[in-house]
């Protein structure tokens, strides 16, 4: 029974060192050398911590004590609103709200001709929120089917929607990692935005498959959502904060805003492997289920028409246009 339970401790402990090694490797100040260098060394030395230095217990106090010290690191890393951004995150969506009437401010609405060739084009938009009438989830794909990107977008009566999707905010030299995602390497943000950017952009230019799930939510649940978005939105551009790809990503974001609402719903597998997401929502009744999930699937991929539409102004009503509305 001693020896289980000194090997299971053994195997937690190492468990956290090759995580505290990850974290050296992508985060340690210099060049990318040292802290490959002092996370090999490091590991190392706590393996043979363990297994070398007797009593077990001291081998344990040692290697807790190393996770002690890099605890002290990492609460120094800081996130920061004042780097050398890439265009598309170059600045922060915001908003001001005066009873009905929402002024947003960054909302980012670029002409692109290829991916990385655009326009920039930054904008302020007003929002008449008593003319609400349809919260949308958008579904990207661009790999696994496990892993999907997700987006929210607000429909108003008149007007173009508000689409807001919740990323990593990446500088001009960094590229995106999942991996190093768990690891304070990048920023989080809310990319406020015309639907022919954001969704255009993922259709026509990247080449992904994009599903539109039109939700089973009323105007008031929508509206109490996109506030607390609002919120976040506000609180980000006055204070930075890490993106983290299990806690806070553009997924288990969207459940954080919901459950401070109390509209959460139970925890779920797919919330995590968010590319099923969207049979969840079928289970739970949120999309249309008047057809058989695969049907309603099928009718809800929107590539063809959004590149059909090339990108014109109509392009949220094309895409819209035979998409089940529960």
């Amino acid at each position: 029974m001693r020896r289980a339970f000194r090997i299971i401790t053994a195997f937690l402990l190492l468990a956290v060192v090759a995580w505290w090694s990850l974290a050296l490797h992508f985060r340690l100040p210099g060049p990318g050398w040292v802290g490959t260098a002092v996370a090999v060394v490091y590991a190392l030395a706590a393996l043979a911590v363990l297994v070398r230095l007797r009593p077990f217990w001291r081998a344990v106090a040692v290697v807790l004590a190393s996770f002690g010290v890099l605890l002290v690191w990492w609460s120094t890393l800081r996130p920061s609103n004042d780097l050398d951004w890439a265009p598309e995150y170059a600045r922060i969506p915001y908003g001001e709200l005066e009873g009905d009437r929402l002024v947003m401010h960054n909302i980012r609405a670029f002409d692109y001709r290829t991916e990385t060739d655009f326009t920039p084009h930054w904008e302020d938009r007003t929002y008449d929120l008593s003319r609400l009438r349809e919260l949308d989830l958008f579904m990207s794909y661009w790999g696994s089917p496990w892993i999907a990107h997700t987006i929210l977008s607000w429909v108003f009566e008149d007007g173009p929607p508000l689409a807001i999707s919740i990323e990593t905010r990446r500088t001009s030299a960094q590229q995106y990692s999942a991996l190093r995602g768990f690891f304070r390497e990048y920023e989080i943000c809310y990319v406020a935005a015309d639907e022919r950017d954001l969704i255009g952009l993922r259709t026509n230019y990247r080449g992904e498959q994009v599903y539109l799930y039109r939700l089973r939510t009323s105007p008031e649940r929508a509206r109490a959502i996109l506030l607390d978005y609002l919120a976040s939105m506000n609180a980000l551009e006055k204070t930075p904060a890490w993106y983290n790809a299990l806690t806070d990503n553009c997924t288990t974001s969207i459940r954080t805003h919901l459950k401070h609402l109390a509209a959460a719903g139970p925890l779920d597998w797919r919330i995590l492997a968010n590319g099923y997401a969207d049979q969840m929502l079928y289970e739970r009744g949120i999309v249309d289920t008047r057809l058989p999930f695969e049907e309603l699937r099928a009718q809800c991929l929107i590539v063809p028409k959004a590149q059909a539409d090339g990108n014109g102004p109509g392009f949220s009503a094309r895409i819209r246009d035979g998409v089940p509305r529960p």
